[in-house]
């Protein structure tokens, strides 16, 4: 296999109660050390609840734009020039904006300590989905340090 391979989508399954790529995507980020059923159950264990807070969205609904409100549009990125480091504000492409996503939402489910991982992260969820909690709050730091940074946007080549 080349250093560089890189799994394309194809291969990837919906899963097996939605049918989503997205939440396959998100269970795989989910699991650790292979348990892959172990975080599907997490998952759903945590869609049910979700589904028992908010009642006109369908879970699923709300999953998704909980991923869309948490992924950054814009993010700084260090640049070495003339031996200074400037810290240059770029786009971020959909694949890294949606495992930005996945990455600050779980990092955020797994800091809260004292509860199932389930109930932590339908927490985080439905927070992300009103647009609040930490996830949301890593995407707006990211979001500031690019404005702030916005007169080294020449940099960016």
């Amino acid at each position: 296999m080349p250093r560089k391979y890189d799994s394309p989508e194809r291969f990837l399954k919906g899963d097996p109660k939605y049918g989503s790529r997205l939440v396959s995507k998100f269970v795989n980020s989910l699991m650790l050390k292979g348990k892959k059923t172990t975080a599907l159950k997490i998952f759903y264990d945590a869609m049910d609840m979700i589904e028992k807070r908010v009642k006109d969205v369908p879970p699923s609904e709300v999953f998704i734009q909980a991923v869309e409100n948490v992924k950054p549009l814009i993010e700084v990125r260090s640049k070495r020039v003339g031996g200074a480091t400037y810290q240059v504000p770029m786009e971020v492409k959909k694949s890294r904006q949606q495992a930005l996503a996945f990455r600050w939402i779980l990092d955020a489910a797994r800091k809260k300590r004292g509860r199932p991982m389930a109930r932590r992260l339908s927490d985080e969820l439905y927070a992300a989905f009103n647009k609040e909690g930490e996830a949301i709050n890593k995407r707006e730091v990211a979001h500031k340090m690019a404005e702030a940074n916005k007169a080294f946007a020449h940099f960016a080549w």
